[in-house]
């Protein structure tokens, strides 16, 4: 149950209590509290308790509903990256952790994704930071546009962004990562100069490369990408 259903629940028990304490009031001034006297009241005043009841249920209930519309966009915003849109690091953090553990349970393949922005220093320099942040909103859009719905994408950290993708063998991921580059570098971006693009490494937890943990397998991305760095960026390479 999301945390808007509860609070509609909660709201709506916490209702009961207007109707309730109408009736202890009267019952406490009439100097009775039988269920006889209780019959007598609501028949001779019915219509007094169905609208405390139904006004005061209503309003708990939209209360409730307010609250956890306002509990869900504060669980939103834990785990998104401001600027991008995308998921934010710690959230990526725990959910590569739970698909490594999965993964190397059950044998299934993961693939992690690491890549960032070819020369965005210099184009913070040049233009300005208003500039890089485009950039970066640019790939965001690009990875959106590039990912399927079993990934995750996230802002790793200025300008370096992570995709997780579960379930994927090496060539699924090669693709997927040529897919999201070739996005990139082909669509128009809202910034001071051409193009943008981006170098990106592969890994892929499989039985041939037993990585003992998912820092491992992150290690091995930023190795790849370092080595699309050093051939000539806008490029990918899979370790």
């Amino acid at each position: 149950m999301s945390l808007r259903g509860f609070d509609s629940i909660l709201g709506a028990c916490l209702a009961l209590g207007a109707p309730a304490g109408l009736w202890l009031v009267r019952a406490v001034r009439a100097g009775s509290f039988s269920w006889a006297w209780t019959r007598n009241d609501v028949a001779e005043d019915s219509w007094t308790y169905l609208y405390v009841t139904f006004s005061t249920v209503l309003a708990f209930t939209l209360f409730g509903r307010m609250l956890g519309r306002q509990a869900d966009r504060l669980a939103e915003s834990s785990i998104t990256d401001v600027l991008t849109g995308l998921r934010n690091r710690s959230h990526l953090q725990n959910r590569l952790h739970e698909e490594f553990v999965r993964a190397a349970r059950h044998g299934f393949p993961l693939s992690l994704l690491l890549l960032d922005v070819d020369e965005l220093k210099a184009l913070n320099d040049v233009y300005g930071h208003r500039a890089g942040d485009a950039a970066l909103c640019h790939v965001a859009r690009a990875i959106r546009e590039g990912l399927r719905a079993s990934d995750v994408a996230a802002r790793w950290g200025g300008d370096e962004f992570v995709l997780l993708a579960p379930n994927t063998r090496a060539d699924e991921a090669i693709s997927l990562a040529e897919r999201v580059r070739s996005l990139v570098a082909s669509e128009p971006a809202d910034v001071e100069r051409d193009a943008v693009t981006i170098s990106m490494g592969v890994a892929t937890l499989v039985p041939r490369l037993p990585f003992d943990t998912p820092e491992a397998l992150l290690r091995a991305a930023d190795a790849a990408l370092y080595m699309a760095k050093r051939s000539g960026r806008n490029r990918v390479i899979a370790i």
